[in-house]
């Protein structure tokens, strides 16, 4: 491995007076690092589903599910990496980790928005999309790593579910900006190179404020400083794992992660079934502008930072710790207003408006909780790789169905097929979430009169 990507040594121990104030100031950094850093992968993510109108226009000869085929090599590559790159990301420094892979992927989205002749080859396509997929796979894993470096169980709930809010935030954006850049440029490539100017100034600003452990500061770890411990806690949780001792005896063998990370895909599936397919929808099935559909793409993600919080404490307070029930309702109720959605076919934009906000709302909080019920139920040396591992199945199996799958749906049997499809899938979602009913994430205090 690189030196530079290495673990950042530990330093020696702070003085007991400094440590409490830099352990805030130090939180504040690195959370505001891969809040950020995680909203500008956004950027610089799904800006082909916005350019996929556009592109038909100008390549009549291509079909909507060829053109779903390209998000479908992103989504297989990006859930391939996030697996194994989580893997790595375990044994690796957040503070590069993360900002190479952001300025990668605003290469690519910029090589795609100048260079239009990109689109005459389905195949050259197909590969940069592929290639976005894997670095991007680089966002997700230092951010777990680092919000259970620096997060203990009890706070987490809530630490992970505002951290979550990132890419809603991201991905409000990048339709807010495209349609910026589209309006100062005159050009819909702007869709493209605009948004990844801004991510990697972002990349580069992330770089500056993200640290590594609160160890290679000078501070304890954080069960240590909030006397905040898992039942299974040691010492060995602080050192560095093999891959294997990753892998098999966390990952692998576990199968409540197996159960979550099926229920993943499912919920993958509603989730980028209905974002990626917004334009082309509004777009082309319902006879609506660009700014139009920009406008339902941003109020179904700005919808979800309140609804993701919510999910969050929720899970925390009224379950008690419990993951699954809160996936299981938040889940129910995405149902209900995917039907609302569905059958709107012919009806008015409010009502696409509404939904669109409703599903927002609701649809992320399972995403969420599934990401942090993975990082329950390992060490926090695995959780980047255990992390990765859901992620895998959501996106591989999820999102990469709903790239090709929905447009192929669509050309098919029409949108009625493809709300049919989302249905079976909350369904699904729901079934694979209550084998892990038993689980609670649980933590004890060593010593009640130092609790932070």
């Amino acid at each position: 491995m690189l030196g530079f990507l290495q673990p950042a040594p530990a330093r020696p121990r702070l003085p007991d007076d400094r440590i409490s104030p830099a352990y805030r100031r130090h939180r504040i950094e690195v959370f505001s690092g891969i809040f950020v850093g995680y909203a500008a992968y956004y950027l610089v993510r799904n800006n082909l589903a916005l350019a996929i109108p556009d592109i038909l226009k100008e390549h009549p000869g291509y079909t909507k599910a060829m053109l779903g085929t390209a998000m479908t090599g992103l989504s297989i590559a990006y859930g391939a990496s996030k697996f194994l790159m989580g893997s790595v990301s375990d044994r690796s420094n957040p503070k590069f980790f993360l900002p190479i892979g952001l300025l990668l992927s605003c290469a690519i989205m910029a090589v795609c928005g100048l260079v239009k002749a990109v689109y005459a080859s389905l195949a050259l396509l197909i590969a940069l999309q592929v290639i976005n997929g894997w670095v991007i796979g680089m966002g997700w894993p230092p951010c777990g790593k680092t919000l259970v470096h620096w997060f203990s169980t009890r706070e987490r709930g809530l630490a992970v579910s505002a951290w979550n809010v990132a890419h809603n935030v991201g991905g409000a954006l990048v339709a807010n900006l495209a349609l910026l850049g589209v309006t100062l440029s005159g050009d819909w490539g702007a869709k493209l190179y605009f948004n990844a100017a801004v991510a990697a100034v972002l990349a580069v600003a992330v770089f500056f404020v993200l640290r590594d452990t609160p160890q290679s500061c000078g501070l304890p770890p954080v069960e240590e400083h909030r006397n905040d411990y898992p039942p299974d806690y040691s010492a060995d949780h602080e050192r560095t794992f093999t891959f294997r001792e990753i892998f098999l005896a966390h990952v692998l063998r576990n199968p409540y992660l197996w159960a979550i990370a099926v229920a993943n895909a499912f919920v993958y599936f509603v989730r980028y079934g209905v974002v990626n397919w917004i334009p082309t929808y509004l777009e082309t099935a319902k006879g609506f502008s660009f700014k139009d559909s920009s406008l339902a793409w941003s109020l179904y993600e700005y919808a979800a930072i309140p609804g993701t919080i919510v999910c969050g404490w929720v899970s925390d307070r009224v379950f008690k710790g419990r993951r699954a029930p809160a996936t299981i309702l938040f889940t129910a109720l995405t149902l209900v207003a995917v039907v609302v959605y569905w059958l709107n076919l012919h009806g008015p934009l409010w009502i696409d408006y509404a939904a669109l906000i409703a599903i927002g709302f609701l649809v992320y909080g399972p995403i969420m909780i599934i990401g942090l019920h993975a990082l329950d139920l390992v060490p926090k040396k695995a959780a980047g790789t255990a992390a990765g591992f859901t992620g895998f199945f959501g996106y591989v199996f999820g999102s990469a169905v709903a790239g090709t799958g929905v447009g192929w749906i669509a050309d098919r049997w029409g949108w009625r097929g493809v709300f049919l499809t989302m249905v079976a899938c909350c369904l699904l979602t729901i079934a694979f979430s209550a084998l892990t009913l038993r689980h609670r994430a649980v933590s004890h205090r060593r010593d009640p009169e130092s609790a932070a």
